[in-house]
Order: structure tokens, then C-alpha cells, then sequence
């Protein structure tokens, strides 16, 4: 289950760009992480502040939600990717299909970076961790990002992270 959503709130983001692509395809390289997250980024930064800053920034978010999605992913079905805007903030929405033996990993891994002790649970998966865990990335994006996270999973069997992340504010 997600947040409470304000429907005056999501009202007020404006679509920029979705691109939707077989989960199948996506998988197949990880380098489709780097490569879609850059391109997007690229795109959407043009009119911010700082756009090179903005740029580098939003691409890093978005190449770790992607990597969630890929190391998590199944070859079955599509992965989605919608970002909007609400003056500092973009939105991104990125949906996959999840086996529902994964749904409560991610409702728990969501509803964990809203709790107090995130920045402390982000500090310890880091300093034990080899490889960073899809919990630690998820933590990274509020901790070092600001972002705000839910999941909608209203699409079984796919899930939708919404990750909000007021870059703007971080650049400028």
C-alpha cells in the first residue's frame, strides 16, 4: 500500500516524457540502466538552472531506480517510465512487473525510507554491504536526494514506484 495521495497535489505535475519498453529487452544489457537514464535526463534538464548539474543528478536517480527494477525484474511483460513536473520537483514513475513473492519487500523497502531512522539504516547498509542491496538504493534516493518515495500496486502484477526528487532545489 502506498502514501495518501493529495489528488490536488497530483494534479498540479505536468507530464514531460513516458517511454515504455519489453522487460525482456531490458534486461538483456545492463547497460540500458546508463544509457536510457542519460538520455532522459538530458532531455528533461534543458530548461533548469543549472542544466549539466541538474542533468548529472537526475541521471543518477534514475539509473538506481532502474537498477531496482532490473535486478528485481522478470522477463515477462514491460516496464514503464512516465516523469512529470512540479516546479522543483520531477516525478518519476517507473512501473515493472513483480513476482508476488517481491510486493512485500518493496512496500516494506518504500515504507522504510519514511521512517526516522532512514539515514541510519542507509549509513550501516553502506558501510556492510559489498554491493548495494535494492533496500540501500531505495534509502540513498531519500537520504542523499530528498526524494519521496511510494508504491502503488494498483497494476498487479506489476508494481509503480513513485519517487518525487526536488533536484532543482539541490542545484541552484
Amino acid at each position: 500500500m502506498g502514501a495518501t495521495v493529495n489528488k490536488t497535489t497530483e494534479a498540479a505535475f505536468e507530464p514531460l516524457l513516458q517511454f515504455d519498453m519489453e522487460m525482456e529487452d531490458f534486461l538483456s544489457d545492463w547497460h540500458h540502466c546508463d544509457h536510457v537514464s542519460s538520455y532522459l535526463a538530458r532531455m528533461i534538464s534543458h530548461n533548469r538552472t543549472d542544466p549539466v548539474r541538474h542533468s548529472n543528478f537526475f541521471s543518477s536517480a534514475l539509473n538506481e531506480l532502474l537498477e531496482v527494477s532490473f535486478r528485481g525484474g522478470t522477463t515477462d511483460g514491460k516496464i514503464g517510465l512516465s516523469i512529470y513536473r512540479q516546479g522543483a520537483t520531477e516525478r518519476v514513475q517507473l512501473s515493472f512487473p513483480c513476482p508476488p513473492a517481491q510486493v512485500r519487500f518493496y512496500r516494506e523497502a518504500v515504507s522504510r525510507t519514511r521512517e526516522s531512522d532512514a539515514q541510519a539504516r542507509y549509513l550501516d547498509a553502506i558501510s556492510n554491504d559489498l554491493a548495494p542491496s535494492r533496500e540501500s538504493v531505495l534509502l540513498d534516493l531519500a537520504v542523499n536526494y530528498d526524494a519521496r518515495l511510494r508504491l502503488d500496486e494498483d497494476a498487479a502484477p506489476a508494481i509503480t514506484l513513485i519517487v518525487d526528487l526536488p533536484l532543482e532545489g539541490m542545484v541552484s
